[in-house]
């Protein structure tokens, strides 16, 4: 059952990003591009997730335990080191030259751009490479 559940949940988060227009480059870029082309529609999907995503982690918060697993697996550290920050900053850096990051990219091959057929498998060959790095 929970494998069904995470397929719906997939479904709907692509079909959002599709929507939305997150899977194209262009839109996160026009809204980085703050003093040409911008385009504020992101903050509306952005204020949106927030919108649904508070009340949903206040309620989980009321839950004893979740509907498919065992118990919750919340974050435990809250600390910053320097792997978070620089990590932080590549992410950053990469979604506003790309335009994408991996969920929208993933969804954008449905497309089958040239630009998302070489962004997934370099970004594949990135979160490879980390393992080396740590």
């Amino acid at each position: 059952m929970s494998l069904v559940a995470s397929l719906i949940a997939g479904l709907i988060f692509g079909i959002g990003l599709i929507i939305s227009g997150m899977v194209n480059p262009a839109k996160v870029q026009n809204f980085l591009d703050l003093f040409g082309t911008w385009d504020p529609s992101l903050a509306f999907v952005m204020g949106g997730a927030i919108a649904v995503g508070l009340p949903g982690f206040w309620l989980l918060g009321k839950w004893s335990k979740p509907l498919f697993t065992e118990a919750f697996q919340w974050p435990t550290r809250t600390d910053f080191d320097s792997k978070l920050i620089v990590g932080s900053a590549i992410f950053g850096v990469g979604w506003g030259l790309g335009g994408l990051c991996p969920g929208p990219a993933v969804t954008a091959l449905s497309i089958g751009s040239s630009g998302v057929l070489v962004f997934v498998p370099a970004m594949l060959v990135g979160m490879w490479a980390t393992k080396l790095v740590k």
